[in-house]
């Protein structure tokens, strides 16, 4: 399918725009750009929000209304582990948590290239803790739930802690740092070499490249997976690298579902001002969580 005309107005912008591993781009310029787009957004109210101190891990808790469910949505966001943040979010999380009628905790792990690999994955296995703690959530169906390089982060999470989670959500997971698979040559949008920019920040040290906790592909322990839903987009690089877990999972014996999304492009998940598509995937992944929910 060719591109969806929201996707080609969104790759237009995006060529128009400076790219990551232009000389002297700003991290901390580009960061404040985007949380000033969010404070520009309209969102939708939700029963209750908490900013939260899960032991050092800043976090926001978002609680919809007439919540009657004990289930709990951990939401890890993307930006190729460098951009975004609960602020950024916070919106996105507002709609996952209406659609889903559960609660939504998004995490604020920490990011490169101040902190690098294992920062990110170290401070969601400290937010795990926590939660195991504090007893709002004692005995609760908890799920994990990513788009991009929060995907990984959501899936090094379910790999770390082998029947923690009732079930996985990725949304195009950002997974191979040797940017190996062809739909990075055939698809639009950004290219090998921001995605290798994005690995480089990440990674402390080139050993990290191969570590399962950075590249879950590489992971031997895939087959101890919940249910898992492993979503793409068509025209994006990071379709096929999704799409071979989907299926490396199946041959595992793990539940796996898997969805491309035609016409699509990196990143339209989190916008449904600007893609149709978006709210039918928000519908599609809560979906999946509530059939994997005994709340």
């Amino acid at each position: 399918m060719a591109l969806h005309p929201d996707a080609a107005h969104a790759v237009a912008k995006y060529a128009a725009g400076t790219k990551v591993f232009s000389p002297g781009y700003d991290i901390a310029t580009a960061r404040e750009q985007a949380r000033a787009v969010t404070r520009q957004e309209r969102k939708e109210p939700v029963a209750e929000v908490r900013d939260l101190d899960a032991d050092g891990v800043p976090c926001r808790f978002y609680g919809p209304p007439g919540c009657e469910s004990r289930a709990l949505i951990i939401h890890l966001h993307g930006g190729g582990f460098v951009f975004n943040d609960v602020e950024v979010h916070d919106g996105f999380s507002r709609r996952l948590a209406n659609r889903s009628g559960m609660a939504v905790l998004s995490i604020g792990y920490r990011r490169p290239p101040e902190h690098r690999f294992p920062a990110a994955p170290d401070d969601v296995d400290t937010v795990l803790g926590w939660l195991d703690r504090v007893g709002e959530f004692a005995g609760a169906d908890v799920f994990v739930h990513g788009d991009s390089a929060g995907a990984n982060l959501a899936l090094v999470a379910a790999l770390r802690h082998p029947g923690r989670f009732a079930a996985v959500a990725l949304v195009y997971p950002f997974l191979d740092p040797t940017a190996g698979f062809d739909s990075y040559r055939d698809a639009v949008g950004f290219d090998v070499r921001e995605a290798d920019w994005y690995w480089r920040q990440y990674a402390a040290t080139e050993a990290d490249l191969e570590n399962p906790d950075l590249a879950p592909l590489l992971s031997d322990n895939l087959d101890t997976l919940p249910a898992t839903l492993v979503v793409t987009a068509e025209h994006d690089p990071l379709r096929d690298e999704g799409e071979h877990l989907a299926h490396r999972l199946g041959e595992e014996g793990v539940e796996v579902v898997a969805a491309r999304c035609l016409g699509m492009v990196h990143g339209f998940y989190r916008h449904p001002e600007a893609f149709v598509a978006a709210e039918p995937l928000m519908r599609q992944v809560t979906g999946f969580l509530q059939q994997h929910s005994g709340s």
